[in-house]
């Protein structure tokens, strides 16, 4: 994953004259450059590191293609500045349990500094209160907030060609769905097992042997240590359904996603943002427990795929929580905020 701060600096640097129109087109494509999600594993856990650092290669290229479209003459200056990050990606930190412990601290730290944000009370959603459309679309609000997407509506983009390629690219490439058909499988995998199961059976797992085959290699096995070492730090603290924001958060991206590209239709998309809403409103209390629980899945899901960038993707996800539930400093508040988290239902009578 590329550091969008690091490419701003470098390209500052080269031409001073350039950057604020620069720094304008990434604001609205902050995506291409490198501070996209990257699933990789998600159908596919075996996929192993020099397949993702394929993907990674090849994806560069498309970006250098794309910016290209978009920045016209600055495009030397970019393609240097993703040259030398590509170079410095190279010497990444070993995985180790001095690092796991420093990622264990680091979530910690997050996850309390999003606790002591201000956010709206919760409040009563009537079954057709129209508020739950832009609920559901807001529960993409962080991967969204990572590509510089649209939270105003079902579409994420315009519908250009060059943003519509982008959206196929990052689908295709990264989760590996090519249609309407692969899309509601993994949109249905997410809201019905996704990482609430997986942390389940690593939960449940005495040892992390029982969660190995013979098949695995090393670097599989030490994945599943990794893995096994958190969810048995957290199993006392956290349920599975916490990481419900985590698998709801990503399957609404999805969802918009899949929108945008034709693959299914507006009213399915609210359909199925529909069932998405209602399972996290039973699950989690307020937009802050959400964000919390996208940092804590989004860890684990580093940890399985041994990415010792873990540190850095926290602090994306952070910031963009942090936008909104409170906004930029030119902002009137966040876009969480003007739709607060649905009030859980009381169970039985009221006299």
């Amino acid at each position: 994953m590329f550091d969008i701060n690091e490419i701003m600096k470098r390209v500052k640097q080269a031409n001073e004259q350039a950057i604020d129109s620069i720094k304008k087109s990434f604001e609205k494509s902050e995506e291409i450059i490198g501070r996209i999600e990257v699933p990789s594993a998600e159908k596919d856990e075996s996929v192993s590191l020099p397949e993702e650092e394929e993907q990674i290669d090849a994806y560069t290229q498309y970006q250098t293609e794309i910016l290209g479209q978009l920045f016209g003459e600055d495009m030397g200056i970019l393609s240097a500045a993703l040259e030398m990050l590509e170079m410095e990606d190279e010497e990444e930190l070993s995985f180790d349990l001095e690092l796991e412990q420093n990622l264990y601290a680091v979530l910690e730290e997050t996850m309390s500094r999003i606790e002591s944000l201000p956010e709206p009370e919760s409040v009563s959603y009537q079954k057709d209160d129209p508020r739950w459309r832009q609920f559901g679309i807001l529960l993409s609000g962080i991967v969204s907030n990572l590509n510089g997407h649209d939270l105003s509506g079902m579409d994420v983009e315009e519908h250009i060609p060059v943003l519509e390629q982008k959206v196929v690219s990052i689908v295709r490439r990264s989760w590996g769905i090519d249609g309407r058909s692969d899309l509601l499988d993994m949109i249905r995998y997410l809201a019905q097992e996704g990482y609430i199961l997986k942390y389940r059976l690593y939960s449940e797992a005495s040892l992390p042997e029982e969660l190995m085959n013979e098949d695995m290699d090393d670097e599989d096995r030490e994945s599943v240590n990794r893995t096994w070492r958190f969810v048995q730090r957290y199993k006392g603290q956290y349920a599975s359904g916490f990481l419900a924001g985590w698998d709801v958060g990503r399957a609404a991206m999805l969802t918009r996603w899949g929108c945008y590209l034709g693959w299914i239709t507006e009213g399915e998309a609210v359909g199925i943002l529909w069932d998405l809403s209602q399972k996290i409103a039973e699950e989690l209390h307020s937009w802050r427990e959400f964000a919390q629980s996208y940092l804590f899945g989004g860890l684990m899901w580093k940890l399985l795929c041994g990415d010792s960038s873990a540190e850095s993707y926290l602090g994306y996800i952070a910031d963009a929580a942090t936008d909104l539930l409170v906004g930029k400093p030119e902002d009137d508040g966040g876009q969480w905020g003007s739709y607060p988290w649905p009030a859980q239902r009381k169970i039985g009578f009221t006299l």
